[in-house]
């Protein structure tokens, strides 16, 4: 079973959506018995995402008005054998809270970047074997500073139009990753809303989601 982390700031709003549409895509990709998705944030426990995520996942047929916040824990990184995080401050605090773990956790963008440079993982490739490929000459400087090129903008306080722009760049994201890690399946299906594309200027500004 292949243990995925997704990271954001406050579990709410971008792990949440990640995490959900991440684990649609897997069941499309006939890989649901071998993934496992979680999330987590770095602020604190029990909360509930805003209405405004709860209803742009309803528009993709997903529930996630049960979900409620949880602050990562060390265990939690040792234990993936993926960790997405969605901006380099999230992946350097990974590295300074389990400094084991760095080496297979990258920004979601950042990982469908290294990836592409590979190309696709390859039939019977260990998925731990294509991302040290993928960490390759990766170095901790890379983590440093803010960049649109890494880091997932956070919808959290912005309008409504704004959750929905993050959750379609965050799907077509997605859709790359699975491609990546699981070539040769369907990335859609037709009873499922497919995003449109946006670019990661659509989103709104960081903030505490």
């Amino acid at each position: 079973m292949t243990e995925i982390l997704m990271l954001c700031t406050a579990n709410l709003c971008r792990s949440v959506m990640a995490g959900a549409l991440l684990t649609r895509r897997v069941a499309v990709a006939g890989q649901a018995e071998t993934v496992h998705l979680r999330s987590a944030g770095l602020l604190r426990d029990g909360d509930a995402p805003p209405a405004e995520v709860i209803s742009v996942m309803a528009d993709y047929g997903i529930d996630v008005s049960g979900h409620r916040s949880r602050v990562v824990t060390s265990d939690d990184l040792l234990a993936a054998d993926l960790t997405l995080a969605m901006t380099r401050d999230q992946v350097r605090r990974v590295a300074v809270a389990a400094p084991a773990a760095w080496r297979r956790s990258f920004t979601l963008k950042e990982l469908i970047r290294r990836g592409g440079g590979l190309g696709a993982r390859s039939a019977g490739e260990p998925l731990a074997s294509w991302l040290d490929r993928a960490q390759a000459g990766r170095g901790r400087a890379a983590l440093l500073g803010e960049s649109p090129e890494d880091d997932v903008a956070d919808p959290f306080g912005g309008p409504p139009p704004g959750y929905a722009a993050t959750a379609a760049l965050l799907d077509q994201l997605l859709a790359g990753l699975v491609g990546l890690c699981w070539p040769g399946h369907p990335l859609a299906h037709p009873s499922l809303p497919t995003a449109p594309v946006i670019g990661p200027g659509n989103a709104s500004q960081p903030g505490p989601g």
